[in-house]
């Protein structure tokens, strides 16, 4: 590759910025690399449908599932002259002397590029843990779809399965696991559920929830250490001294920004690669988008935070392609995020950190019900719990009000 536009990253991120790049009328060539073998893919349906077996048209997991994630198709990125290069890890970045914004790359297998205009969309990995144990087979942790299949594979053949982390992905490969019948523990340090997302009321509904379908729950517990035989995992090992029988473990104890590259090019990094509301970086040629960055609260433009959904992935890409192309910035857009366990949809819009009050609309114990978040008497979030009205209804007063903010 000489010149042009180099986006580093080939997720949700990736993927719309290099398609936004061309619909505000970038006209030079555009590469996208990515790590993973596999051609640009969705995330969202590993932890659901895709684990479960249900993705594709064929009904089931493997090449055909697999292939019903690509987020597009190769004829459509030949069209619109997109270069996919998979199976490729940028190791090495460096910013010219020359126009702002263009550089050079080095790869894992050697390769060099030189761009003009560069993107971070790297994503993130899952936090590991550390305790004896935590690399024996059969402990499993989900990010990719090679993550999915790997623990598709074991759960079929598994009897006890034991989840490391309530948050969403750890509650919904939790119900993909009890659904098949396996008998499933959740375990966490956390006194609740989701506790970094949702108001107690929410956690513990879906706490009660998970037990009803059969879900044992050990909240405010940790773990000392993850027990097998041979290189199998057999158990987990508390540290109020209860063993757990388990087949396989499931991590899910959050994730770490990739800020390396980031790093080398000496951009400011706190919890992730730092960017403002137009998606620049520290270094104002360079945008970066998605999972790898902390943003102003992009309802209130207060604070930092990271917003871990591939719709803030998609609304983010957008508006780094307006800003490297000089073009005007897409009106912000509200948060949102689903997440399905069981046959509970539960749907967020807007971000209730801070929040001084909520109000509980519904009835929690018919599995229907809303929960609204407000700060100083100002609406900042809905959790909507199979109550798909409330969601819209509440999206779209939160985007009325951001657009006359």
């Amino acid at each position: 590759m000489t010149g042009g536009a180099l986006i580093v990253g080939a997720g949700q991120a990736g993927v719309q910025l290099a398609v936004s790049l061309r619909d505000n009328g970038y006209d030079r060539p555009i590469t996208l690399v990515g790590a993973e073998a596999r051609t640009p893919y969705q995330r969202p349906p590993l932890s659901k449908a895709f684990l479960a077996g249900a993705a594709g048209a064929a009904g089931a997991a493997g090449a055909a599932g697999a292939a019903s994630l690509e987020l597009r198709t190769a004829a459509f990125y030949d069209a619109h002259r997109i270069t996919v290069w998979p199976a490729e890890r940028v190791t090495k970045l460096h910013l010219s002397s020359g126009p702002r914004g263009s550089g050079v790359v080095l790869t894992d297998h050697g390769c060099t590029m030189v761009f003009d205009r560069l993107a971070l969309t790297v994503g993130a990995r899952p936090r590991r843990i550390d305790v004896p144990g935590a690399d024996l087979d059969g402990v499993c942790y989900l990010r990719t779809a090679d993550d999915s299949d790997r623990l598709r594979a074991h759960l079929a053949v598994a009897s006890d399965v034991v989840v490391i982390g309530g948050g969403f992905i750890g509650l919904e490969v939790a119900s993909v696991a009890r659904s098949q019948g396996r008998t499933v523990t959740v375990v966490d340090v956390a006194d609740r559920l989701m506790s970094r997302a949702v108001a107690p009321v929410v956690s513990e509904f879906y706490r009660q929830a998970h037990v009803r379908r059969g879900t044992a729950v050990r909240l405010s517990t940790g773990v000392a250490a993850i027990e097998g035989v041979g290189d199998h995992v057999t158990g987990v090992l508390l540290d109020d001294g209860t063993r757990l029988p388990a087949d396989v473990v499931l991590v899910g104890v959050g994730v770490v920004p990739r800020t390396e590259l980031a790093e080398q090019l000496g951009l400011e990094c706190v919890g992730g690669i730092v960017v403002d509301e137009l998606a620049r970086t520290s270094e104002p040629s360079v945008v970066a988008a998605g999972d790898c960055t902390v943003m102003p609260n992009p309802l209130t433009g207060e604070g930092r935070i990271r917003l871990e959904s591939a719709p803030n992935a998609i609304s983010q890409a957008r508006m780094a392609a307006a800003t490297l192309m000089g073009a005007p910035a897409p009106a912000p857009e509200v948060p949102w995020f689903w997440s399905d366990q069981y046959d509970l949809k539960l749907q967020i819009a807007g971000v209730a950190d801070g929040y001084d009050r909520y109000e509980v609309d519904g009835d929690p114990d018919a599995e229907r019900f809303s929960v609204r978040y407000f700060r100083g008497g100002r609406l900042l979030a809905v959790n909507a719990v199979n109550s798909a009205r409330d969601y819209l209804v509440v999206r779209k007063e939160l985007s009325d009000h951001r657009r006359l903010a």
